[in-house]
């Protein structure tokens, strides 16, 4: 029975875990609120939409990816007319990377930014200050939060300054100090501060963008906001030769970060409460049957026979061999040794003399009737004075003698 038990403890785990999958389906939608802005993510906050709108909104140009950091940027001092779009999280560009985008925009290109917590080297090349980020972990419909933000484009360069807007999280942040002399407001945000600013750099423009929910799915989809999305990237030439999408800074990691954590892909199934339990009850039943499977296998103890009194046989057997023989009288000699031996060990009496002390004293310890312990004594006494011993003699010995063992 105990060796079938890992197997059922797994069959009962695979059993729940297959339940589990299809409860989890069958229960209510949750709302995805996780901030990825990932471009294959259809998840509300991520960014798909805004990528596949780039082939509409720049037909003529050729789309591509960048997942490699600036030093290794093979189009930084290619031709101009181009076109690099970051939209993530956090941008948390150091010195030396700031410097290659400076480049790419002084050599004739634009560059198009948008995240809500910036690193301290961008601000300060950009001689601007960002506040910290403003209600990254609340959830929507939460106490003394609100449930909704919106952002504006600024007049000019725009004709005219419609807002955009939609429920759900709120991530932005607003520009709280800039210099007028290489920047321009072109948008506002949160309280109609100032979340979108253009730096003018050589023949290039940096656009930096501080709401980058207003590029996500759920944004783009709700209402009319797509022309938000449209009237922005705009702004970038229309014979932009080539669109770059970066997803360098997206996945790039800092040890001081405090936004909304790792992007792998276990994590994003430990955020559902299905696989949750289902791998904790599995880590459970792999606990239990380790825990089993240590306890010590020990094979059935064999029964264990009662010794034999193998010195009685082997008395026996030599007996049989001496009276084929017919020596009766060296037979006798055996017969008494074993006897006086077996009456020295089991009754602790002196055989070396067999006189009425000895008779008594071993009639005492042994309750035999004094008839027979005399006739056995009387018969060694006397086979040293025999010249023969007859069968018959030889025979009423033994009988005696097995009597006496089988008493005793």
């Amino acid at each position: 029975m105990k060796k079938f038990l890992p197997y059922g403890l797994v069959v009962i785990a695979v059993l729940l875990i297959i339940w589990l999958g299809f409860s989890a389906k069958t229960t209510r939608h949750v709302f995805d609120d996780r901030i990825s802005l990932r471009r294959t993510d259809k998840i509300p906050y991520g960014s798909y939409v805004a990528y596949q709108e780039l082939s509409h909104l720049f037909p003529a140009a050729d789309i591509t990816v960048n997942r490699k950091a600036p030093a290794y940027w093979d189009f930084v001092n290619s031709s101009e007319n181009q076109a690099l779009i970051i939209i993530v999280p956090s941008f948390r560009a150091d010195e030396f990377e700031m410097r290659k985008l400076i480049d790419f925009v002084k050599n004739g290109n634009s560059v198009f930014i948008s995240a809500a917590m910036v690193s301290y080297d961008v601000q300060n090349m950009l001689k601007a200050e960002i506040p910290e980020v403003y209600n990254l972990t609340d959830k929507p419909g939460s106490n003394g939060t609100s449930d909704s933000f919106s952002v504006s484009l600024a007049v000019p360069p725009f004709s005219k300054s419609d807002e955009y807007g939609c429920p759900g999280r709120r991530f932005e942040s607003y520009f709280s100090k800039f210099d007028s002399e290489i920047s321009s407001v072109f948008g506002n945000g949160i309280y109609v501060l100032p979340d979108f600013l253009q730096f003018r750099a050589g023949k290039g423009s940096l656009y930096f963008h501080l709401t980058p929910l207003a590029f996500s799915n759920y944004f783009l989809l709700y209402g009319n906001n797509m022309n938000y999305y449209d009237r922005t990237l705009s702004l970038m030439p229309a014979h932009t030769e080539q669109v770059i999408w970066d997803e360098y800074f997206l996945y790039k990691r800092f040890s001081n970060d405090d936004d909304s954590g790792s992007n792998s892909f276990l994590s994003a199934l430990m955020t559902q409460r299905a696989f949750r339990a289902a791998l904790w009850l599995l880590l459970i039943l792999l606990a239990l049957f380790i825990l089993q499977e240590m306890r010590r296998k020990q094979r059935i103890v064999p029964a264990v026979a009662k010794p034999r009194n193998d010195s009685l046989e082997f008395v026996k057997t030599i007996g049989r061999l001496y009276y084929e023989k017919r020596d009766n009288k060296n037979l006798s000699h055996k017969m008494a040794a074993y006897f006086l031996e077996y009456t020295r060990n089991r009754f602790k009496l002196s055989t070396s003399t067999l006189d009425e002390e000895f008779i008594e004293s071993l009639k005492r310890k042994t309750g035999q009737p004094d008839e027979m312990i005399r006739k056995i004594v009387s018969f060694i006494n006397n086979i040293d004075g025999a010249k023969i011993i007859s069968d018959s003699e030889l025979a009423s010995f033994h009988k005696g003698l097995e009597e006496f063992y089988r008493n005793t």
